[in-house]
């Protein structure tokens, strides 16, 4: 957090959420990419929000 909180905005909200992902192998579905997208290892998938799901 002390790394990404100021340069990217990532809170302890989305540090839990990305700690989680990370943990689990799991890929984040998320709009708000920002926060996120310097975590390394983490990985994205970026969706729109009101697009139709796939």
């Amino acid at each position: 957090m002390e790394q990404l909180g100021l340069s990217h905005g990532l809170q302890l909200g989305d540090a839990l959420i990305a700690a989680t992902g990370l943990e689990h192998q799991l890929t984040l579905l998320t709009a708000n990419t920002k926060h996120f997208s310097a975590v390394d290892g983490l990985q994205l998938e970026r969706f729109e929000p009101g697009e139709p799901s796939r």
